[in-house]
Parts: C-alpha cells; sequence; structure tokens
C-alpha cells in the first residue's frame, strides 16, 4: 500500500491585517511537526511534500490579493533564509532517519490502538510491519492538543518473542507535543537492533566502523538492544545501564546534555539529547556515478559532522577532506568517520590542523569571526523626489492612455454594469496602481460621485476632481471592493472636468473553491454616476486608463510582467538604477507628503559589507506612525526590483527583506520609495535598514543581479 501527502501543511496562511508570520509558526512549529508529520509516516505515506519548506518573498507584486509581500508562512526555513526555527532541525532529524530506513517504504500500517501496545489508554500507537522482522512503532498521545505528560510501556512482536518495553525497568515517556518512532528489529548495515525506544537519526557504515546516532528529548528514559552483540561498554560518558537478555545486549539510559556512546563490537552507538541531535549534520560526499547525491539513493556515502550552524557540502580532494560550514558561534566542530586515505582538513578554503579524540574522531576549532554588522542610516542619504501623480494637474494631457471602449467584457463572471469596461484586465493591464480619468461636461448641479471599485483584499483608492482631493478607500483587512459617494465641489455648467481615480491592484484570487470562479474577480471600476441632489445623472463622456507601460507588452523583460504598476514613475522608468535626477528635486521620504497624493522618492545606498566571508540578511523595516500621519502606503524598490507593499494602517508585516544579489553588498544600490498619503499626509520617520545576525559562511560568492538601469523610454506618457 502506498499513501501519497503531495502537498501537506509546513507553515499557515497569513492575510492583510492578520497576525504575521511568526505567529502562523507558533502554531505550526517544531512540536506541530513532531505530531502531524510522524502521524503521516504512520499512514505509511510515500510521497510527502511539505508546503512550504521556505516560503519566500512575494517581489514584484507576485502575489495574490489574500496575502501581502511576505511569503514566509511560518516555515521551517525562515523568509531571511535563516535556520534559527527549531521546525528546520526536527525536519532535519525526520527527513535522515527515512533516508537511512528503506524498509520504511515497504511497511504495511496496522489500524491505530490505544489499548493492543501501551499500559495507557491516553496513548495512540500505530505499527508499521514489512514481511520480514522489523517493524516501526509511532507512538503520540490520542488527543493530539494534549500538552501533558504521559507514561507508558510498549509490547512489541520482535524476532526474540513478545516483550515488554522498558525491560530493565521505569517507564518511557510522552511529553507535551510530542511523537516518537520506535523501531523494532531495525537493521543497521550488518547489524541489528532488536528495539531502540531512542529515535534514529543516522547510521553509517564508515570504513571498519559502523555508527549509529540515537536521540530522545529531555527528561526521557530510553532502552535499546543489540541483537547477538552481548558485550557491551561504555566508551563515553557514564550513566548506562548494561544487561543481556536472550543473546542481545541491553542498555538503558536518561538523556543528558552529556553524550554518551556504547560500542557494540564494531558498532558505535552515540546517545544524544534532541537539542544536541540538531547540531548533527550529515553531508553527503559525492561520487563520479551520482554527482552530488552521492554514491547511492539511499544511506550514500557520507560523513557525520557535529557543532556548525549549517553544513553546505563536504569533498573529498585527494588526501584532504573539504568542508563548506556556517558559523553563528565560535564553536568546535567534530568530525565522525572521515573518509579512507583523507589525512588532511579544509574548513571553507582553509587547510587546519586536528586532534583525534579516543573514539578515532577529529576535532578542530576554527577560527571564527562574528562582526558587528553596520548598514548605513537611510536618513542620511541623498534624495531626491518627483511628483508621483502629474495626472491631477490642470494641464496633464492623457491623450497617450488607453481609451476605454469595450462594451463587452470579456469576463464571463462579471458583467458589466454600465456603459464600458473599466475591468483593467480587459485592456491587459494586470499588476500595480490602476488609473482612470473620466471626463465629463459638467450640468452645474453636480454634487455627488458614486463609485464601485474593485482592488482586492486590503486594497485602497483615491479619488480626485482635476486637482480637488475627494477622498480615499483607505483598505481594511477583509475589504476587497467598495461602494463609496464622494461630495463634489461646486461646478460650472458647461465647463469639462476629469475624474482621476487610483485604485490599489492587490493581486489576483486564487480558486480556492471549486467553480467559485475566484480567479475571475474584476480589478478596477465597476459602476459610477455622477448625481445631482435630485438624482439627474451626469454622462461621463470618456474614460481613459492606464497600468504598466504597455501592458501585456511590458517593457522590462528582464524583471517580468508584474514587476512595475501603473503610476507615472513606473511608467517613466523612474524606479529603475540611475535615473535621470535632473528631473527631480531634493526632498526625503522621511519628510514625506504634506497632503494627499504621491510622490516617488529615489537615493543610492552604498554598502561595503563582509559578504564573502559572511552570510548577512538585512531588510528594510518601517515603523508604523499612521496615529500621527494618517493612512499611506509605501512601495520598496530596491535596483529596481519591486521588494515591498507596505499598508501602514492594515499591516501586518513592517519587516521587508531584501537578498544578498538583489542588493550589492560591496558597491552602489538605487533605492527608490513610492508615499501614497490616503489621508491628510504621509511620511517614513521610521524606514531603517536593518542586519540580522551574520553567520561565517562557506558558500560560493553571490553574483550581482545586473538589471537593466534606467534608460529614457520613448512611449512613455
Amino acid at each position: 500500500m502506498t499513501t501519497d501527502r503531495l502537498q501537506f501543511q509546513g507553515g499557515g496562511f497569513d492575510p492583510p491585517g492578520g497576525g504575521g508570520f511568526d505567529n502562523c509558526y507558533e502554531l505550526t512549529n517544531h512540536e506541530f511537526a513532531r505530531i502531524f508529520y510522524k502521524n503521516n509516516l504512520a499512514a505509511g505515506v510515500t510521497i510527502f511534500n511539505i508546503y512550504m519548506t521556505w516560503g519566500g518573498t512575494n517581489w514584484g507584486n507576485l502575489g495574490h490579493s489574500d496575502g501581502y509581500t511576505s511569503y514566509d508562512y511560518g516555515a521551517a526555513i525562515k523568509e531571511d533564509r535563516t535556520i534559527t526555527r527549531e521546525k528546520y532541525s526536527e525536519i532535519k532529524l525526520q527527513g535522515q532517519f527515512l533516508r537511512v530506513s528503506p524498509n520504511y517504504a515497504i511497511a504495511e500500517p496496522s489500524n491505530f490502538t490505544t489499548t493492543k501496545y501501551t499500559d495507557n489508554k491516553n496513548i495512540a500507537v500505530t505499527a508499521l510491519t514489512t514481511k520480514k522482522d522489523d517493524a516501526f512503532y509511532v507512538v503520540r498521545h490520542a488527543d493530539y492538543r494534549t500538552t501533558e505528560s504521559a507514561s507508558y510501556k510498549l509490547k512489541v512482536k520482535t524476532s526474540a518473542g513478545t516483550l515488554t518495553i522498558p525491560q530493565l525497568g521505569g517507564s518511557l515517556s510522552l511529553h507535551r507535543r510530542d511523537s516518537k518512532i520506535h523501531v523494532v528489529d531495525y537493521p543497521v548495515g550488518k547489524f541489528k537492533l532488536l528495539y531502540s525506544t531512542a529515535e534514529v537519526f543516522t547510521w553509517k557504515v564508515l570504513g571498519d566502523k559502523t555508527v549509529l546516532v540515537l536521540y530522545g528529548g529531555a527528561d526521557e528514559v530510553h532502552e535499546v538492544a543489540v541483537k547477538g552483540q552481548e558485550k557491551l561498554k561504555v566508551i563515553e560518558g557514564d550513566g548506562v545501564k548494561i544487561e543481556k537478555k536472550k543473546g542481545a545486549g541491553v542498555f538503558q539510559f536518561k538523556t543528558s546534555t552529556k553524550r554518551r556512546v556504547v560500542q557494540a563490537g564494531s558498532l558505535y552507538i552515540y546517545l544524544l539529547d534532541r537539542n544536541a541531535a540538531y547540531k548533527y549534520w550529515v553531508p553527503t560526499i559525492p561520487s563520479k556515478k551520482g554527482g552530488e547525491y552521492g554514491s547511492s539513493v539511499m544511506n550514500p556515502d557520507a560523513v557525520v559532522i557535529n557543532g556548525p550552524y549549517l553544513v553546505r557540502s563536504v569533498a573529498v580532494e585527494g588526501s584532504k577532506l573539504s568542508v563548506q560550514a556556517d558559523f553563528n558561534i565560535t564553536t568546535p566542530v567534530e568530525i565522525i568517520g572521515a573518509p579512507k586515505g583523507a589525512s588532511r582538513l579544509s574548513i571553507n578554503g582553509k587547510e587546519t590542523s586536528f586532534t583525534k579524540s579516543k573514539l578515532g574522531n577529529w576535532l578542530v576549532n576554527p577560527e571564527t569571526k562574528l562582526p558587528a554588522i553596520k548598514v548605513p542610516d537611510l536618513k542620511s542619504l541623498d534624495w531626491h523626489y518627483i511628483d508621483g501623480l502629474p495626472e491631477v494637474k490642470k494641464d496633464y494631457d492623457d491623450a497617450k492612455w488607453r481609451t476605454a471602449d469595450i462594451k463587452k467584457t470579456f469576463n464571463s463572471k462579471w458583467p458589466l454594469n454600465n456603459s464600458v469596461s473599466l475591468y483593467s484586465g480587459d485592456y491587459g493591464f494586470h499588476a500595480g496602481a490602476l488609473i482612470f480619468r473620466g471626463h465629463f461636461t459638467a450640468s452645474g448641479s453636480d454634487s455627488k460621485l458614486k463609485l464601485w471599485t474593485f482592488g482586492g483584499r486590503a486594497y485602497g483608492s483615491s479619488v480626485w476632481l482635476d486637482d480637488k482631493f475627494l477622498g480615499s478607500v483607505t483598505g481594511g483587512g477583509n475589504n476587497n471592493n467598495d461602494t463609496s459617494t464622494y461630495k463634489l465641489p461646486k461646478t460650472e455648467k458647461g465647463k469639462e472636468h476629469i475624474v482621476t481615480v487610483i485604485v490599489d491592484n492587490m493581486g489576483l484570487n486564487g480558486n480556492w473553491v471549486p467553480g467559485a470562479d475566484e480567479t475571475k474577480q474584476p480589478r478596477g471600476i465597476l459602476d459610477w454616476h455622477i448625481t445631482s441632489d435630485s438624482g439627474k445623472e451626469t454622462k461621463v463622456s470618456k474614460w481613459k486608463l492606464t497600468g504598466n507601460l504597455g501592458g501585456e507588452n511590458y517593457k522590462d523583460k528582464f524583471r517580468g510582467p508584474l514587476n512595475e504598476g501603473g503610476f507615472f514613475f513606473e511608467r517613466q522608468g523612474y524606479h529603475l538604477p540611475s535615473p535621470p535626477l535632473s528631473s527631480f528635486k531634493p526632498g526625503s521620504p522621511f519628510k514625506g507628503l504634506s497632503k494627499p497624493g504621491v510622490s516617488f522618492f529615489t537615493a543610492k545606498l552604498p554598502l561595503n559589507l563582509p559578504s564573502s566571508t559572511h552570510d548577512i540578511p538585512l531588510s528594510f523595516t518601517f515603523k508604523n506612525n499612521t496615529a500621527s500621519t494618517g493612512a499611506y502606503r509605501a512601495i520598496l524598490y530596491v535596483n529596481g526590483f519591486q521588494y515591498g507593499k507596505y499598508v501602514a494602517n492594515v499591516g501586518p508585516q513592517t519587516v521587508f527583506p531584501v537578498p544578498e544579489g538583489i542588493l550589492n553588498y560591496k558597491g552602489d544600490n538605487w533605492i527608490g520609495i513610492a508615499l501614497w498619503a490616503l489621508e491628510k499626509s504621509a511620511n517614513v520617520d521610521g524606514l531603517s535598514l536593518t542586519a540580522g545576525v551574520a553567520v561565517q559562511t562557506g558558500r560560493k560568492p553571490v553574483k550581482v543581479v545586473e538589471g537593466p538601469k534606467y534608460s529614457r523610454r520613448q512611449d512613455a506618457y
């Protein structure tokens, strides 16, 4: 039997206005992974894909409208690529276990039971057995929600008969939200574990030795029986009880922060607590046949390394073992099972001496330097700005804009409500800001403008009559459309006027419900009416609209079709590196806008960071100051790439990671901030560039993404 989990929960979804992805992580943390991932294993899954292991970033308007720029997802790896979440380490333990347990793939699960295998009805067990003797017993609380501790004895069928474990006294335990996989008749190279209540991390045949790494949670008693090996001895640590039982050597221990090693012939069993096991890595040694995948699919040739924050790779070059690793603290490194013929050691390209332990393991204390990272104060940059909404000026000419002349929409789900389509998708505008200009001749009694706009969840919109601001939809966590009525100032009969409307397209919808056609939700203006107090309507004679320059025939082929929206500075390409500052004026986003509208600010950001030796996560961080400025939105551009949409009055995102490569860590960068004040004013007083914890790294140098710089767009308007 095979069971598939092609997409299983690796984190949590968070909408605009939500609690943030750190809270999603708390809901789906390492304890979640222990319980539910092992529950999947209990079902006999043979395809198990986790969504997501790393979520990343919705840069360049990639996201759908129910999310926001960050797609951190509370995943095992954070958006900034750090692996400080315990869930990463828990998944690593499970993954390494599966890699060295090929018989799991042919094991058949039995029915879930709370009575057959333990003496505690609050403990649930699923046995997975093969036609051989080996079996896997997945143990968890019968009520997965409990955080209580439970003790139990386990009754299992082995090749030596039915046994109740532990045999040497005491009980097993399950603390808080936890689950375990106990193995029976488990092969370890030429050896066999009659049983182990401690969980298997990995095992390797390393020359004339076989190394087995077992672990358990804090304050747990575990017992292991090695079939056919009655002569066991403790060769590191203490606190291990050993007896002979029916042709097997049996030992029992309580987990401790101090490692123990038990020898059974040429089998060396390392006993760890779970937190210590997190620091162990099993990098594959590349082979001529398998390349980076090593000598085989299951349990390829490898070494076991204890200590680093991350081990990226190992390689054997003649007599030299080369290790590429990252370090977040100064720590000793232990290499268990150096390959045959290796006598030299290189860590991150630097050859280093080592000593050998009593176990024959290589020990080294690599030099680790963790400098304090200093980044520029963004307030100190030479900022320039340009009006981001010239469309509301009296002399603005929209002759080059697309005329709204489609009288029958292509959208089969949403029929038109008025004379022409103002659905942006009908005209090839699918991402970012949308701008509409409605031309009408005043009747003299016009008093109201009613608009139905649709921008997606937490969208915003702003409206002007000529150069007079009428109001905004400031957005909320749940609203995806809005019908608002705006009071018009006195108009003179027969005079031409223009209504300008900005709609923030937050991305298109996904089809969560089959048949609901949510993806067809339009973006733009669904209906409009200019009326007098008596209800007499004034006709809008012509609508013009724009999104990104060129629409589906977009200009920036390098950064892709969604990176730009319809604001003036985007159509001109001023968000790209090296814009023409002669067209700008000196001005800072920290002073911002004193009235509703849009301005675009740009500045050169020089960096000189030790990126050749250190991996340094950088983020742009906003401080929410809407109490003093009112609702506003900001769009972040980094070297022409849109890397953040900040909605100050909705949230929750305030930190926007930008990876090295998009940012040039050793050179000049161009930063752009578009400020859209939906109410009285806006400034980004708290915007800063922040550095996370740097790690000394063994990765290859990161190449800078050399996107096209600014060049004048002949057809821009």
